[in-house]
């Protein structure tokens, strides 16, 4: 038991986390909480523009932290828009970002997903060479799977073309198993990228479920909406963050060590409350559960209020 522990809280400290533009006050949050040079992304909310994207992640590089900025191609009204956004960071020291194809059914641009994005030459220009691509475990709800491989495999050729250091970000889900299983799905498909497990941070069950249908997730969603009355006789589910991390730390060995880099966490709880709870997990501050998850203890909760 004092092996898994290590491991979890040995993959914990890799952790990145996420914040909105709206989190103004995160600095506070974050202090004493999140160690210095921890990637930080920020997310491009829709009540955000492209601008305060950039100007939050400014923010965050200042605070001492690796920012992450957002790049929702679907977002972008134009190149320059995104260029200007680039060059605005890059004089900031950012020269990272996260990209995603975003949720509008109609763009705001010319770009409709990620390739178009990477195929302006637009990150290369600004010197972004470490990109992180999103990841879908258990599918997407409106990109067919073959789509779905093809945009990954399409996406690494460029990270080798261009040296790009790239990266997974998987989306979050109810079950651990389908991710550990999706691993060996992306070496059947040539794709070698690594992996950052994207896992919910402490969030009621219900702010969960409605992030997850907004993102669409699968197989793992369906089974909960049929079992909720039942919740506790699906064993293969997990809907806290710590059941998702303790059985992800558990099945890191071999091929499966190697591509889980580290978790992020999703801040669907508030930034605030995931940095409570994920610095308790980096300080060993837990307890393992029988159920296969773990609970914070009291003192850890009480010295992070």
């Amino acid at each position: 038991m004092d092996g898994l522990r290590d491991r979890i809280v040995e993959f914990a400290r890799r952790a990145s986390v996420e914040l909105t533009p709206q989190d103004r006050h995160a600095r506070r949050a974050l202090a004493g909480l999140v160690p210095p040079g921890t990637s930080v992304y920020v997310t491009h909310t829709p009540n955000a523009t492209v601008a305060d994207v950039a100007d939050a992640a400014c923010a965050v590089e200042g605070w001492g932290y690796r920012a992450f900025p957002h790049v929702v191609a679907r977002r972008i009204p134009d190149e320059r828009t995104l260029a200007g956004a680039l060059a605005r960071m890059r004089d900031a020291g950012i020269d990272r970002a996260m990209l995603i194809a975003g949720d509008l059914t109609t763009p705001a641009g010319r770009f409709s997903g990620t390739l178009d994005v990477l195929a302006t030459g637009a990150l290369v220009n600004a010197g972004f060479l470490t990109l992180g691509v999103a990841g879908h475990p258990e599918g997407h709800k409106r990109i067919g799977a073959t789509t779905l491989w093809h945009a990954l495999a399409e996406k690494q050729e460029y990270a080798d073309v261009t040296g790009t250091r790239m990266h997974i970000v998987s989306q979050f889900g109810f079950d651990p198993g389908a991710v550990c299983a999706w691993e060996r799905k992306l070496t059947e498909h040539g794709v070698t990228l690594p992996v950052h497990v994207g896992i919910a941070g402490p969030a009621p069950l219900k702010v969960l479920i409605r992030y997850a249908m907004l993102c669409g997730i699968g197989n793992s969603l369906n089974a909960l909406m049929t079992n909720l009355s039942a919740l506790a006789s699906v064993r293969h589910l997990a809907t806290s963050a710590g059941e998702v991390l303790v059985h992800v730390a558990r099945a890191r060995e071999g091929a499966l060590a190697r591509r889980f880099v580290q978790p992020h966490f999703f801040s669907f709880g508030g930034v605030a409350e995931t940095a409570r709870w994920l610095h308790a997990v980096q300080g060993g501050d837990f307890e393992l559960t029988p159920d296969g998850g773990l609970a914070l203890r009291p003192l850890a909760v009480e010295a992070d209020a």
